[in-house]
């Protein structure tokens, strides 16, 4: 399959191997597409390597100012374009060594800037830098990758990162507005309980618990990224894709 021939694409927190960045990497560049990938660690080095020509590393830390900018400018040094924004890069409370258990009325102040600097404000700097090209072109596909948590479901101990997925909707929902008319779209997926190196037992069991009787895989999760990133997309915007497994639905889960 070519879906993604001569398409550009930039991809965030695509280090973890066994990650979602990395899955959707890989199956942009399986399918035609050359792609940015963006991490904090040198790791992002090694992602890219192992994609050959087609794939570029950029270690950048996006929360802050001028970061996403010189993404951008890597994927046009290299291509002259960009097609494609998967803002993939974020971290949760738990695997990121803030106070999980933690309630609202003894969360420190910086573990709230924290959670809404690598959740949300990644993702809107990211937007920012891209959405002139993408406006310029007539063409883009943003898509976000979000969380039930803060979209269809929240959890106690998590207001950070609740507040901050559900900020990437509004966020994503606003901008698919302003440029509908610009040939670009803006959607979110949003995961549930998926199989990665930083799944935690309690998340494994509540996952087994569950309709599916299993987690997610990346590549799973990837393949709802690659559909909205796809130009046959063309009439989805502002859309938040729920790939949890049926975990939002009613407890009324079929007996296995």
């Amino acid at each position: 399959m070519t879906r993604f021939q001569d398409r550009v694409a930039i991809v965030t927190g695509a280090g973890a191997p066994d990650g979602i960045g990395a899955a959707v990497a890989r199956g942009l560049v399986a399918e035609g597409g050359r792609v940015v990938l963006c991490a904090t660690s040198e790791r992002i080095h090694e992602r890219a390597a192992e994609l050959g020509e087609a794939a570029v590393g950029v270690v950048a830390d996006l929360t802050l100012e001028g970061s996403a900018d010189a993404v951008l400018h890597a994927a046009f040094e290299r291509w002259g374009r960009v097609d494609v924004l998967v803002n993939n890069a974020g971290m949760t409370s738990v695997t990121s060594g803030w106070d999980a258990d933690g309630d609202v009325a003894a969360l420190p102040l910086a573990d709230w800037n924290a959670a809404l600097a690598r959740n949300l404000t990644t993702a809107f700097l990211m937007c920012r830098a891209v959405v002139p090209a993408m406006r310029a072109a007539g063409y883009g596909r943003i898509v976000s990758v979000g969380s039930t948590t803060g979209t269809v479901t929240a959890m106690p101990g998590q207001a950070t990162y609740t507040a901050a997925k559900a900020g990437l909707v509004g966020l994503s929902q606003a901008l698919a507005l302003e440029v509908v008319r610009d040939g670009v779209t803006v959607n979110i997926v949003a995961p549930g309980y998926v199989a990665t190196g930083s799944q935690l037992e309690f998340e494994a069991a509540a996952a087994a618990a569950g309709p599916f009787g299993r987690s997610g895989t990346a590549e799973e999760i990837a393949a709802c990224v690659l559909f909205l990133a796809h130009e046959s997309a063309s009439f989805v915007t502002g859309t938040v894709l729920v790939a949890d497994g049926g975990h939002h639905l009613p407890e009324t889960w079929p007996a296995s």
